[in-house]
Protein backbone atom coordinates (compact mmCIF):
# COMPACT_ATOMS: atom_id res chain seq x y z
CA UNK A 1 0.00 0.00 0.00
CA UNK A 2 1.43 3.38 -1.03
CA UNK A 3 0.86 6.10 1.57
CA UNK A 4 1.87 9.71 2.06
CA UNK A 5 3.84 8.65 5.11
CA UNK A 6 5.93 6.17 3.09
CA UNK A 7 6.47 8.79 0.41
CA UNK A 8 7.69 11.39 2.91
CA UNK A 9 9.95 8.84 4.60
CA UNK A 10 11.66 7.99 1.31
CA UNK A 11 10.39 4.41 1.33
CA UNK A 12 9.12 4.64 -2.27
CA UNK A 13 12.40 5.61 -3.90
CA UNK A 14 12.73 4.24 -7.43
CA UNK A 15 9.07 3.34 -8.00
CA UNK A 16 7.55 3.71 -11.47
CA UNK A 17 3.89 4.10 -10.43
CA UNK A 18 2.53 6.14 -7.52
CA UNK A 19 -1.08 6.17 -6.31
CA UNK A 20 -2.12 8.18 -3.26
CA UNK A 21 -5.65 8.95 -2.10
CA UNK A 22 -5.64 10.63 1.31
CA UNK A 23 -7.83 13.74 0.90
CA UNK A 24 -4.82 15.73 -0.29
CA UNK A 25 -5.38 19.47 -0.61
CA UNK A 26 -1.91 20.22 -1.96
CA UNK A 27 0.59 18.41 -4.16
CA UNK A 28 3.14 16.51 -2.01
CA UNK A 29 6.61 17.94 -2.77
CA UNK A 30 8.18 14.59 -1.91
CA UNK A 31 6.89 13.31 -5.27
CA UNK A 32 9.74 15.22 -6.91
CA UNK A 33 12.17 12.88 -5.14
CA UNK A 34 10.89 10.22 -7.57
CA UNK A 35 11.72 12.25 -10.69
CA UNK A 36 14.30 9.75 -11.94
CA UNK A 37 11.83 6.84 -12.06
CA UNK A 38 8.18 7.96 -11.87
CA UNK A 39 6.15 7.28 -15.03
CA UNK A 40 2.57 6.96 -13.74
CA UNK A 41 1.05 9.34 -11.17
CA UNK A 42 -2.48 8.73 -9.86
CA UNK A 43 -3.80 11.36 -7.46
CA UNK A 44 -7.47 10.61 -8.03
CA UNK A 45 -10.02 10.88 -5.21
CA UNK A 46 -8.41 13.76 -3.35
CA UNK A 47 -9.23 17.47 -2.85
CA UNK A 48 -6.67 19.00 -5.21
CA UNK A 49 -7.34 22.14 -7.26
CA UNK A 50 -3.82 22.93 -8.51
CA UNK A 51 -0.61 21.28 -9.66
CA UNK A 52 2.85 22.83 -9.08
CA UNK A 53 4.22 25.08 -11.83
CA UNK A 54 7.36 22.92 -12.02
CA UNK A 55 5.59 19.60 -12.57
CA UNK A 56 7.80 19.22 -15.66
CA UNK A 57 10.60 18.20 -13.28
CA UNK A 58 9.02 14.73 -13.40
CA UNK A 59 10.82 14.17 -16.67
CA UNK A 60 9.72 10.55 -17.12
CA UNK A 61 6.03 11.15 -16.35
CA UNK A 62 3.91 9.51 -19.09
CA UNK A 63 0.50 9.16 -17.39
CA UNK A 64 -1.35 11.36 -14.90
CA UNK A 65 -4.77 10.71 -13.36
CA UNK A 66 -6.44 13.34 -11.18
CA UNK A 67 -10.08 12.28 -11.32
CA UNK A 68 -12.52 13.17 -8.55
CA UNK A 69 -10.72 16.29 -7.38
CA UNK A 70 -11.57 20.03 -7.41
CA UNK A 71 -9.86 21.38 -10.51
CA UNK A 72 -11.73 24.16 -12.32
CA UNK A 73 -9.16 24.47 -15.12
CA UNK A 74 -6.96 21.90 -16.81
CA UNK A 75 -3.49 22.89 -15.51
CA UNK A 76 -1.33 24.58 -18.16
CA UNK A 77 1.80 23.00 -16.69
CA UNK A 78 0.74 19.67 -18.21
CA UNK A 79 1.75 21.02 -21.59
CA UNK A 80 5.33 21.43 -20.37
CA UNK A 81 5.72 17.75 -19.49
CA UNK A 82 7.73 16.39 -22.40
CA UNK A 83 6.89 12.70 -21.89
CA UNK A 84 3.23 13.06 -20.86
CA UNK A 85 0.82 11.26 -23.22
CA UNK A 86 -2.14 10.12 -21.09
CA UNK A 87 -4.20 12.66 -19.11
CA UNK A 88 -7.25 11.85 -16.98
CA UNK A 89 -9.21 14.54 -15.10
CA UNK A 90 -12.63 12.91 -14.92
CA UNK A 91 -15.27 14.31 -12.52
CA UNK A 92 -13.82 17.64 -11.51
CA UNK A 93 -15.35 21.09 -12.08
CA UNK A 94 -13.25 21.97 -15.12
CA UNK A 95 -14.77 24.70 -17.28
CA UNK A 96 -11.66 25.85 -19.15
CA UNK A 97 -9.15 23.83 -21.18
CA UNK A 98 -6.24 26.12 -22.19
CA UNK A 99 -4.37 25.18 -25.34
CA UNK A 100 -1.16 25.29 -23.28
CA UNK A 101 -2.43 22.44 -21.06
CA UNK A 102 -2.35 19.90 -23.91
CA UNK A 103 1.04 18.36 -24.80
CA UNK A 104 1.55 17.78 -28.54
CA UNK A 105 2.24 14.10 -27.86
CA UNK A 106 -1.09 13.43 -26.09
CA UNK A 107 -2.59 10.02 -26.95
CA UNK A 108 -5.39 9.75 -24.34
CA UNK A 109 -7.40 12.68 -22.98
CA UNK A 110 -10.13 11.83 -20.43
CA UNK A 111 -12.25 14.81 -19.33
CA UNK A 112 -15.57 13.07 -18.66
CA UNK A 113 -18.09 14.69 -16.28
CA UNK A 114 -16.87 18.28 -16.08
CA UNK A 115 -18.29 21.67 -17.18
CA UNK A 116 -16.32 22.25 -20.40
CA UNK A 117 -18.07 24.47 -22.97
CA UNK A 118 -15.37 24.58 -25.65
CA UNK A 119 -12.07 23.02 -26.71
CA UNK A 120 -9.11 25.07 -28.00
CA UNK A 121 -9.30 26.03 -31.69
CA UNK A 122 -5.89 24.45 -32.32
CA UNK A 123 -6.98 21.09 -30.88
CA UNK A 124 -6.10 19.43 -34.18
CA UNK A 125 -2.38 19.74 -33.44
CA UNK A 126 -2.80 16.63 -31.24
CA UNK A 127 -2.06 14.39 -34.21
CA UNK A 128 -1.15 11.39 -32.01
CA UNK A 129 -4.51 11.45 -30.19
CA UNK A 130 -6.23 8.04 -30.08
CA UNK A 131 -8.79 8.25 -27.27
CA UNK A 132 -10.91 11.29 -26.38
CA UNK A 133 -13.55 11.08 -23.61
CA UNK A 134 -15.75 14.16 -23.21
CA UNK A 135 -19.14 12.81 -22.09
CA UNK A 136 -21.03 14.81 -19.49
CA UNK A 137 -19.81 18.31 -20.35
CA UNK A 138 -21.41 21.42 -21.92
CA UNK A 139 -19.90 21.37 -25.40
CA UNK A 140 -22.02 23.02 -28.09
CA UNK A 141 -19.60 22.28 -30.94
CA UNK A 142 -16.18 20.78 -31.69
CA UNK A 143 -13.23 22.66 -33.24
CA UNK A 144 -12.97 22.22 -37.02
CA UNK A 145 -9.26 21.42 -36.57
CA UNK A 146 -10.29 18.04 -35.14
CA UNK A 147 -10.08 16.74 -38.73
CA UNK A 148 -6.29 16.68 -38.24
CA UNK A 149 -6.55 14.08 -35.46
CA UNK A 150 -6.22 11.31 -38.02
CA UNK A 151 -5.22 8.65 -35.46
CA UNK A 152 -8.32 9.14 -33.31
CA UNK A 153 -9.95 5.75 -32.66
CA UNK A 154 -12.46 6.48 -29.89
CA UNK A 155 -14.48 9.57 -29.01
CA UNK A 156 -17.22 9.86 -26.38
CA UNK A 157 -19.43 12.94 -26.74
CA UNK A 158 -22.64 11.84 -25.01
CA UNK A 159 -24.51 14.10 -22.58
CA UNK A 160 -23.31 17.42 -23.98
CA UNK A 161 -25.09 20.35 -25.66
CA UNK A 162 -24.18 19.61 -29.28
CA UNK A 163 -26.84 21.13 -31.54
CA UNK A 164 -25.70 19.22 -34.64
CA UNK A 165 -23.67 16.12 -35.41
CA UNK A 166 -19.96 17.11 -35.75
CA UNK A 167 -19.35 16.33 -39.45
CA UNK A 168 -15.57 16.59 -39.04
CA UNK A 169 -15.68 13.17 -37.38
CA UNK A 170 -16.71 11.55 -40.67
CA UNK A 171 -13.26 12.18 -42.17
CA UNK A 172 -11.32 10.36 -39.44
CA UNK A 173 -10.11 7.08 -40.98
CA UNK A 174 -9.43 5.15 -37.76
CA UNK A 175 -12.51 6.14 -35.78
CA UNK A 176 -14.05 2.88 -34.56
CA UNK A 177 -15.96 3.88 -31.38
CA UNK A 178 -18.33 6.85 -31.36
CA UNK A 179 -20.85 7.69 -28.61
CA UNK A 180 -23.03 10.81 -28.98
CA UNK A 181 -26.40 10.12 -27.30
CA UNK A 182 -27.98 12.63 -24.96
CA UNK A 183 -27.34 15.73 -27.10
CA UNK A 184 -30.00 18.20 -28.34
CA UNK A 185 -29.67 16.93 -31.93
CA UNK A 186 -30.48 13.34 -30.91
CA UNK A 187 -33.93 11.80 -31.19
CA UNK A 188 -36.07 11.19 -28.13
CA UNK A 189 -35.66 7.96 -26.20
CA UNK A 190 -38.10 5.12 -26.82
CA UNK A 191 -40.25 4.17 -23.84
CA UNK A 192 -39.86 0.40 -24.57
CA UNK A 193 -43.14 -0.29 -22.85
CA UNK A 194 -43.04 -3.92 -23.98
CA UNK A 195 -40.27 -4.64 -21.43
CA UNK A 196 -41.18 -5.63 -17.90
CA UNK A 197 -40.19 -3.50 -14.91
CA UNK A 198 -38.54 -5.25 -11.98
CA UNK A 199 -37.97 -3.75 -8.54
CA UNK A 200 -34.39 -3.73 -7.28
CA UNK A 201 -35.56 -4.93 -3.87
CA UNK A 202 -36.75 -8.17 -5.50
CA UNK A 203 -33.16 -9.15 -6.42
CA UNK A 204 -30.20 -10.56 -4.50
CA UNK A 205 -26.87 -9.51 -6.02
CA UNK A 206 -23.96 -11.96 -5.80
CA UNK A 207 -20.47 -11.96 -7.32
CA UNK A 208 -19.37 -9.45 -9.94
CA UNK A 209 -19.31 -10.93 -13.45
CA UNK A 210 -17.62 -7.98 -15.12
CA UNK A 211 -17.52 -4.21 -15.37
CA UNK A 212 -16.83 -1.46 -17.86
CA UNK A 213 -16.78 2.30 -18.20
CA UNK A 214 -20.45 2.74 -17.34
CA UNK A 215 -21.36 0.06 -14.81
CA UNK A 216 -20.90 -3.19 -12.91
CA UNK A 217 -22.58 -6.45 -13.93
CA UNK A 218 -23.35 -8.97 -11.20
CA UNK A 219 -24.93 -12.39 -10.92
CA UNK A 220 -28.32 -12.15 -9.22
CA UNK A 221 -31.04 -14.44 -7.93
CA UNK A 222 -34.59 -13.63 -6.95
CA UNK A 223 -36.27 -12.77 -3.70
CA UNK A 224 -39.52 -12.48 -5.64
CA UNK A 225 -39.73 -13.64 -9.27
CA UNK A 226 -42.93 -11.97 -10.41
CA UNK A 227 -42.52 -12.74 -14.13
CA UNK A 228 -41.07 -16.28 -13.97
CA UNK A 229 -37.71 -15.19 -15.34
CA UNK A 230 -34.73 -17.61 -15.15
CA UNK A 231 -33.55 -18.30 -11.60
CA UNK A 232 -30.18 -16.70 -12.31
CA UNK A 233 -29.87 -13.38 -14.16
CA UNK A 234 -27.20 -10.73 -14.80
CA UNK A 235 -27.92 -7.25 -13.45
CA UNK A 236 -26.11 -4.11 -14.58
CA UNK A 237 -25.86 -1.28 -12.06
CA UNK A 238 -24.70 2.03 -13.51
CA UNK A 239 -21.90 3.90 -11.76
CA UNK A 240 -23.59 7.29 -11.63
CA UNK A 241 -25.91 9.83 -13.26
CA UNK A 242 -23.34 10.42 -16.00
CA UNK A 243 -20.90 7.71 -17.06
CA UNK A 244 -18.12 7.57 -19.64
CA UNK A 245 -20.74 6.69 -22.26
CA UNK A 246 -23.23 9.36 -21.18
CA UNK A 247 -26.61 9.01 -19.50
CA UNK A 248 -27.56 5.52 -18.25
CA UNK A 249 -31.04 6.03 -19.74
CA UNK A 250 -29.52 6.30 -23.22
CA UNK A 251 -27.48 3.12 -22.85
CA UNK A 252 -30.54 1.31 -21.53
CA UNK A 253 -32.52 2.62 -24.51
CA UNK A 254 -29.88 1.33 -26.95
CA UNK A 255 -29.66 -2.10 -25.29
CA UNK A 256 -33.43 -2.57 -25.40
CA UNK A 257 -33.83 -1.15 -28.92
CA UNK A 258 -31.27 -3.46 -30.55
CA UNK A 259 -33.51 -6.50 -30.07
CA UNK A 260 -32.55 -10.17 -29.81
CA UNK A 261 -29.53 -11.72 -31.51
CA UNK A 262 -27.59 -14.90 -30.75
CA UNK A 263 -24.36 -12.90 -30.27
CA UNK A 264 -25.91 -10.50 -27.75
CA UNK A 265 -27.05 -10.87 -24.16
CA UNK A 266 -30.85 -10.98 -24.19
CA UNK A 267 -32.41 -8.11 -22.21
CA UNK A 268 -35.26 -9.23 -19.94
CA UNK A 269 -36.40 -6.18 -18.00
CA UNK A 270 -35.48 -2.73 -16.73
CA UNK A 271 -34.90 -1.92 -13.07
CA UNK A 272 -35.72 1.65 -12.01
CA UNK A 273 -34.04 2.62 -8.78
CA UNK A 274 -33.11 5.92 -7.16
CA UNK A 275 -29.37 6.51 -7.67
Amino acid sequence: MQTLSKLNNGDLKGIVRLQISENLTSFPNAIFDLADSLEVLDLSNNCLSQLPDDLYRLKKLRIIFCSNNRFTELPSVLGECKSLEMIGFKTNQISHVPSASLPDQTRWLILTDNQIEALPDDFGRLTRLQKLALAGNRLTSLPTSLVNCQKLELIRLSANQLKAFPDQLLSLPRLAWLAFSGNPFCSQRDAHEEFKTVQFCDLNLHQVLGQGASGVISLATWKRNEFAFPDKVAVKVFKGEVTSDGYPEDELDACLAVGNHHNLVKPLAKVPDEG
